[in-house]
């Protein structure tokens, strides 16, 4: 830490410190790899550890310690993520019975965003990205999303995130490529886990900021027995509509010089 905490309370620090430390492993961790890595002595982690795996926020295997969803399914229960969820799962089924595509729906967690829902394509095969599924923001459709549809401000804390983490971000040509997706209104690109699958992806918006990002990995072919400009059609759809359930809309009636038109007011 740079700065002294007027507050110590050193077992929940080593707690978190191990916490954060398997979030960021890409494999599980032996006793010895988190003491090396935190710097602290065996004695010291083994009862966190201990403590954690009796609550059920790391498990244990052979090969070492892992975080369980325990955390995510915390951050789940939240009354807007919850929301967000159960408002936009049977819109998704819907939009998966339409076009015979799975889609997923995702939100910024730090510098990476993460699926917190996802629907199945209705037919025989298809190709789904699980719940909880990160990575980062500016890697995947998704998360390009989520960074273009932020004011300028907000974007470049977000990029600031992202840049934190060590990863290399060609600014000026991602910038490009997000104030391109904002004026399309959003995103079509190749998937870049799996050639054959392209990632159609659009916001959900409240007050013109993407809330979450609304994907379908399209897969192309015979099978597929809606194209691509119509399942981009319906995901517009399905996104607005999410949208629109979540944030109420009042109608006003106004009158114009020489005609007369709706408005819709969003609180």
């Amino acid at each position: 830490m740079a700065t002294k905490s007027r507050y110590q309370a050193p077992a929940l620090t080593k707690g978190l410190e191990i916490l954060e430390l398997l979030a960021s492993a890409t494999a599980p961790l032996t006793m010895s790899d988190i003491s090396i890595a935190l710097e602290r002595s065996i004695s010291e982690i083994f009862r966190m550890l201990q403590v954690l795996e009796e609550h059920r926020y790391i498990v244990r295997s052979e090969e070492g310690y892992r975080l369980t969803n325990r955390l995510f399914a915390l951050s789940m229960g939240q009354p807007p993520v919850r929301d967000l969820v159960s408002t936009a799962v049977p819109v998704m089924r819907g939009l998966a019975r339409r076009i015979g595509q799975s889609c997923h729906l995702a939100v910024v967690s730090g510098a990476e965003m993460v699926v917190i829902a996802g629907v199945d394509s209705p037919g025989l095969s298809g190709f789904a990205v699980r719940v909880g599924y990160r990575r980062p923001l500016h890697r995947s459709a998704s998360g390009r999303i989520l960074l273009a549809f932020q004011s300028s401000e907000t974007r470049a804390a977000m990029l600031e995130d992202v840049r934190a983490t060590g990863d290399e971000v060609g600014l000026r040509a991602l910038t490009t490529q997000l104030d391109a997706i904002t004026a399309g209104g959003g995103g079509t690109s190749p998937s870049p886990v799996l050639t054959g699958i392209i990632d159609l992806s659009v916001p959900v918006l409240s007050l013109n900021v993407a809330r979450a990002a609304l994907t379908i990995p399209f897969v192309d072919g015979p099978g597929s027995h809606v194209g691509l400009d119509e399942s981009q059609g319906a995901l517009r759809e399905a996104a607005n509509t999410i949208a629109d359930q979540l944030t109420p809309v009042i109608r006003v009636a106004t009158t114009r010089p020489n005609e007369d038109e709706d408005k819709e007011m969003v609180p």
